[in-house]
């Protein structure tokens, strides 16, 4: 007797993490240069971290952990002091 298995894909209109964000207009996404416009979901400053709407983990020292796991290291802007100026 012979088994066939099928494969079934089921699709969806939902992404596998939905993003929390529920606002309109809603934010950048993760994967955006602008994540970091996001609104805060959590703030913890005690800690060094804030959780923004997209699912960004946003750190004091400006570096980021994305949902995917990427991290973003810190992009801290230069002191007024090392910004070089053109000639």
């Amino acid at each position: 007797m012979k088994n066939s298995s099928s494969r079934t894909t089921l699709e969806s209109t939902q992404r596998k993490n939905p993003s929390m964000c529920q606002h309109q207009p809603p934010c950048p996404t993760a994967e955006s240069n602008d994540r970091e416009a996001a609104r805060l979901m959590a703030h913890h400053p005690e800690q060094g971290w804030s959780l923004l709407c997209n699912g960004v983990l946003l750190f004091e020292d400006t570096g980021e952990l994305l949902p995917d796991g990427q991290i973003i290291a810190p992009h801290r802007p230069l002191r007024s002091g090392q910004v070089m100026k053109a000639a």
